[in-house]
């Protein structure tokens, strides 16, 4: 099936930032579905994921219908392109959960992934109570709840692996260093966040960086873990341009709706 092209206005890009964060986020924990560490887990990311993708859901109906081609949410998640995603670069890296074929994962990237993109995601959700976007404003202050019992389940993990074994410890460390790397992408601020701020609509990404350093170092801290010095590195998954994990991700997430154009069940 054809792709389809969203508009590029700064609105619409604003909201799809946050959306298709969400829902590539959404899909990789889905992963864990079966293959959690301890049963109750298993059931707690997926929890953790039908929420995000409950918010993405209804951002990507709030961005197609800004659209003005009345595109429905699926329209949206299943049929545009890799570089029409506009997520942050951290939500594509692989979850390394072990399996038959990739043994030796490691459910610290997991749990630190989660607490990086709780705590940002809470701010954001926070701000955006007060946008002039009414209806993004109600996702907002329903998806801030949501926000806030990842926060503390992922919180409660990392310190439950930091401040444990040694084995443990080192996991948590070397998983906290391999996502920070992408960590700067979540405060450059560019042409879209510059509208949204003139206009009222929510945050620029930058002045979020103070408070959730503060929070994310807390439970650092908390933990025995150190805060990694930043590099030089650059994603730029929110412009569009993607990690190599991106296009193998879209491939699986849209097979479907590809195959079976308009398909219904």
């Amino acid at each position: 099936m054809n792709s389809i092209a969203v508009s590029a206005s700064p609105h619409v890009r604003y909201v799809l930032r946050l959306a298709d964060t969400c829902l590539i986020h959404a899909q990789r924990l889905s992963e864990w579905c079966g293959h959690g560490p301890v049963l109750e887990e298993d059931i707690a990311l997926t929890n953790l994921s039908l929420d995000l993708l409950g918010q993405a859901r209804a951002l990507l109906s709030h961005a197609g219908s800004l659209d003005g081609q009345h595109l429905d949410e699926d329209q949206m998640a299943f049929l545009r392109d890799e570089r029409d995603y506009l997520n942050l670069t951290l939500v594509e890296q692989p979850m390394r959960r072990s399996s038959a074929h990739a043994p030796g994962g490691d459910f610290a990237d997991t749990v630190v992934r989660n607490l990086l993109l709780a705590v940002w995601l809470r701010l954001q959700w926070q701000a955006l109570a007060d946008s002039k976007d009414a209806e993004l404003a109600a996702i907002a202050a329903k998806a801030l709840k949501e926000s806030r019992y990842h926060e503390e389940h992922a919180a409660a993990w990392v310190i439950r692996l930091g401040d444990g074994t040694e084995a443990s410890h080192a996991k948590a460390q070397a998983a906290v260093n391999r996502a920070w790397a992408y960590t700067a992408e979540m405060f450059v601020d560019d042409e879209t966040d510059a509208y949204a701020q003139a206009q009222s609509l929510g945050p620029a990404r930058s002045p979020l960086r103070e408070n959730w350093l503060a929070s994310v170092r807390g439970v650092l801290e908390a933990a025995t873990l150190s805060v990694p010095t930043p590099s030089a590195f650059l994603s730029t998954g929110s412009r569009g341009v993607h990690s190599e994990h991106m296009g193998f991700i879209l491939a699986e997430m849209q097979y479907l709706q590809r195959a079976f154009p308009g398909g219904q069940w």
